[in-house]
């Protein structure tokens, strides 16, 4: 029973300063954030209305803001009870290190949990939900849901996207048709609207490419044959880093079908399902500090050790992405070096001190 106590008061401690950071880090990334984007208040987009986009988009930077929160909070709670010497007194009555970060563990897991579901089933809706409500107060119903553009190979076609619409109307679309390097049709519409489970073409232009002459053909609407739905050009077209781990394995499956290479999204992919062993990582490194070389110094130095340490973390793998797009390793690879370089850190400062 005494150990069980023990382990909910850690918890507890540990829980409730992890609560305290992630508020804390949330509310200053509100206010700042809040300020830069009055600037763009345009139409019926008002300071409220910038206030109501910033608050639907939560759920989002509570997953990016989770990794450093557990660290920093790790760090706040630990080092509180080493301050008051009560870590002391635990070792001293026979608890063993293992049990301590245990305790420290449990709360962690808790905190996993809700940053998985988070990432799967909440922020990608209320992002998408977001930036389209932003769009139709700026620019009125039928707002373009992304300007960011994209391009699509499909067999033999190449696509390239304008735009799509909140109503999943693409806009400027332009396709171009291959027999092996041969050009042989050029398509462009000015929108393609999704009725009746396909895909219809507007204000097209049709150009075949012939051996002696080109012939140009223009049509009112056409049918656009192709296995694309809406949910796919959403997902070619959306931010890949929004998107939830299901989302993002079905794209890098999509694309390699297609015979192009998934590493961006397979990047994403693997940085949301390992965020548990990233977490557990920067939990060890914080119960290293506290042990070892921080467990004297005052709290506002721990914070910003623990600070520094999270940057230094997101900073290699920022490094370490990018790096496997253009030397080929496998993306998971960018996501566990940093990770298992935290785990190993931790563990050798914790065998020094225990």
């Amino acid at each position: 029973m005494i150990i069980d106590r023990l382990d909910r008061y850690i918890a507890r401690n540990v829980l409730g300063a992890i609560i305290v950071v992630q508020v804390v880090l949330l509310g200053l990334d509100l206010v700042i954030t809040y300020i830069n984007d009055l600037g763009d208040i345009e139409g019926d987009y008002g300071a409220f209305q910038v206030l109501l986009y910033l608050l639907m988009r939560l759920p989002w930077r509570f997953y990016q803001y989770a990794p450093v929160g557990v660290l920093i909070g790790a760090l706040v709670g630990l080092g509180s009870m080493a301050s008051s010497n009560e870590l002391t007194v635990m070792r001293a009555a026979g608890r063993s290190l293992v049990r301590i970060l245990w305790g420290v563990m449990k709360p962690i897991i808790l905190v996993i949990l809700i940053v998985l579901f988070i990432a799967e089933f909440v922020s990608p809706r209320t992002e998408q939900f977001a930036s389209a409500w932003r769009l139709e107060q700026m620019q009125g119903e039928g707002a373009v849901l992304t300007e960011r553009g994209g391009w699509q190979r499909e067999g033999d076609n190449f696509y390239r996207f304008g735009a799509i619409r909140a109503d999943d109307t693409v806009l400027d679309l332009t396709r171009y048709r291959f027999e092996g390097n041969v050009l042989r049709e050029a398509t462009s519409a000015r929108r393609a609207v999704w009725r009746d489970n396909r895909w219809e073409l507007q204000d097209v232009a049709l150009t075949r490419f012939e051996q002696a002459r080109t012939q140009v053909e223009r049509h009112d609407t056409l049918a656009w044959e192709t296995a694309m739905t809406p949910a796919q050009l959403n997902r070619l077209l959306r931010d890949v880093e929004s998107q939830a781990p299901s989302e993002l394995w079905a794209y890098a499956r999509y694309l390699r079908d297609q015979g192009q290479q998934a590493t961006q999204p397979l990047l994403y992919f693997w940085q949301k399902m390992l965020m548990p062993l990233t977490m557990a990582s920067l939990v060890l490194v914080a119960a290293s500090f506290v042990f070892g070389p921080l467990r004297t110094v005052a709290a506002g130095t721990r914070v910003f050790y623990g600070v520094i340490t999270g940057l230094v973390f997101k900073y290699l793998q920022d490094l370490l992405g990018p790096a496997s797009m253009v030397f080929g390793f496998s993306p998971a690879w960018a996501v566990l070096a940093p990770t298992l370089l935290c785990a190993g850190v931790g563990f050798y400062l914790l065998r020094r001190t225990g």
